[in-house]
């Protein structure tokens, strides 16, 4: 995968439960656990907007690109 959620290290930054952001943002646990796991396809920009601002961060700090054949990937 070349897109890496960071949205774990995020909540664990910020001392926040997945269920306490779901609960913030209006969005079932299990549809951010989609977006955590990096199986989702796409991502609203509301939805980005909702995270965000509940975890006070940007959304560079939630996503990362890397190269398909990076090293540190494997």
């Amino acid at each position: 995968m070349a897109i890496i959620v960071n949205l774990d290290m995020m909540l664990a930054k910020r001392k926040m439960t997945s269920l306490e952001l779901a609960n913030r943002i209006g969005m079932t646990q299990a549809n951010l656990s989609i977006l955590k796991t990096g199986k989702a396809k796409a991502v609203r920009i509301s939805t980005m907007e909702a995270i965000c601002r509940e975890l006070k961060c940007q959304p560079g700090d939630l996503f990362e690109y890397r190269e398909e054949d990076d090293p540190w990937t494997r």
